[in-house]
């Protein structure tokens, strides 16, 4: 595989076109916003340029990186004769279901189909295209240069030679591909949206703080960050929306998710992205203060 298209230019759609670029795949990155395909590119050189000035690569190789990288503004003209198409629009059903009905029609039968969702079955979106046999889950994690797992769902109808190939491709990236199957939520949200949905619900019964909670599993847990720091990291909205996926998808209660969850994203607090979540970022990116709605 030497030619790949990206649908999406948000934070996992630039992140994978980059990817793909930095290892020498020419990439047609597909978003219908022109605005947010020159978000995506200005992230890609500003992320290029902390690994030139962290001497992980050259000023030659972050060039040629963006120079394996188009632009498109339509799916119809951005994967024709590509071998893979990655989607990474948001995590809706049925935004992606209407994607891959397009995919079904413009692509080569031979063109893989793979998406990045984080919790949509896919099976389920699958069920849209002709041949089945050739849709497949990449998941990629946040932030997609630097993360190495890759969680590779196959559906019900996935066939063995996908899969390898998608398995393989993702170690030519420098990731480490794990299989999983297809239920919802697959393993990384399955174990830790219940995680941080009870974080929330500890913060939402009064039993300690966002600070508190926080520290504990950074220095009791040994984790990276608090649950409710990688909340406001992920996208609050995200987060909600998977619940609600595997909610569904399991119809258990204990999936279900925190009454304070779903009224910051009614509120429009997703965290990072919005400005402020369980954390401020109004001065800065770093989960420094607690909102003040949580500060009293």
């Amino acid at each position: 595989m030497k030619n790949i298209a990206v649908i999406g230019a948000g934070t996992m759609g630039n992140g994978i076109a980059h990817t793909f670029a930095q290892f020498g795949y020419k990439v047609q990155l597909i978003d219908v916003s022109k605005e947010n395909l020159q978000r995506g590119m200005d992230t890609i050189a500003k992320n290029l340029d902390r690994m030139v000035a962290k001497e992980k690569i050259s000023e030659a190789q972050k060039e040629e990186t963006l120079s394996n990288i188009t632009q498109q503004i339509d799916i119809p003209s951005g994967v024709k004769n590509v071998d893979l198409v990655v989607e990474a629009a948001t995590e809706n059903q049925d935004l992606k279901l209407k994607i891959f009905k397009q995919l079904d029609g413009n692509c080569s039968k031979d063109t893989i189909l793979a998406s990045n969702t984080s919790s949509i079955s896919i099976t389920h979106i699958a069920s849209v295209v002709s041949n089945p046999e050739r849709v497949i889950g990449m998941h990629f994690m946040n932030p997609v240069p630097v993360m190495k797992l890759v969680e590779i769902i196959r559906g019900y109808n996935t066939s063995d030679k996908v899969t390898k190939s998608v398995m393989e491709l993702s170690e030519k990236l420098n990731k480490v591909p794990v299989e999983v199957n297809d239920y919802p939520g697959f393993v990384a949200n399955r174990i830790l949206m219940p995680m941080i949905n009870e974080a929330i619900e500890t913060l939402y019964n009064g039993v300690a703080g966002v600070y508190e909670i926080d520290t504990v599993m950074k220095l009791g847990m040994a984790h990276p960050m608090g649950p409710l720091q990688l909340a406001d990291f992920i996208g609050l909205d995200v987060c909600l929306s998977i619940l609600e996926v595997m909610h569904d998808g399991f119809k258990n209660p204990k999936y279900a998710p925190c009454p304070l969850l779903v009224n910051m994203v009614r509120a429009g607090k997703f965290g990072v992205k919005s400005g402020e979540g369980f954390y401020n970022y109004s001065e800065n990116k770093k989960a420094e203060k607690v909102s003040p709605q949580f500060s009293s």
